[in-house]
């Protein structure tokens, strides 16, 4: 069996070799992608290989975790950032939200709270990693087939550009990659 995490850190870390030279921290477009959205491209994975690292070594209990009853799970929260990106792959690729199918499969991850807190618990972190690897997958794919001019464009049907939407995944990731690693500073020992 292919291990989807372990592939998509590597394509990860190839494009983020690709856009940080010489230790410089620069954000450049990898390859095959127009500039403003290649640049995207780079800020969205460098932030998941972040967020990757500090969580693929999590043990059962760790990925767990529950600090109170109204906190979220890491696993939860790694589904809630996939979650949100396949709601914007629908919303800027096809200009629609969810379908029927998509809000029974993510709806819970999306929003998070009571339900997320009992559906997501007992797996590993491998398993929530690779279903965000083959999202993210989809991601690179779909934007490698667009260019600037639609990035800049207004989504269909939309009211923000796409530029701005895809920058709403990248801030949403920073966001619970801070609540992530808070979680793991307050995992039990």
């Amino acid at each position: 069996m292919i291990d989807l995490t372990k592939i998509s850190f590597a394509i990860t870390l190839l494009l983020l070799s690709s856009s940080l030279g010489f230790g410089q921290n620069t954000m450049n477009p990898p390859k095959g992608y127009d500039h403003d959205i290649g640049t995207m491209v780079s800020m969205l994975e460098n932030l998941r290989a972040r967020i990757i690292h500090s969580t693929q070594e999590l043990n059962l209990e760790q990925t767990d975790f529950l600090l109170d009853d109204k906190a979220n799970r890491i696993g939860a929260m790694i589904m809630h950032l996939a979650a949100t990106e396949v709601y914007y792959q629908a919303y800027t690729f096809e200009g629609r939200g969810f379908n029927e199918e998509e809000k029974v499969k993510w709806e819970t991850a999306l929003k998070l709270g009571d339900e997320a807190r009992t559906e997501f618990v007992g797996k590993p972190i491998k398993y929530y990693l690779d279903i965000w690897a083959q999202v993210r997958q989809k991601t690179l794919d779909t934007l490698k087939t667009k260019d600037d001019k639609w990035f800049a464009a207004l989504a269909e049907g939309g009211q923000t550009d796409n530029h701005w939407a895809w920058f709403h995944v990248m801030e949403h990731q920073a966001n619970h990659m801070g609540q992530i690693n808070m979680l793991r500073s307050r995992l039990p020992k």
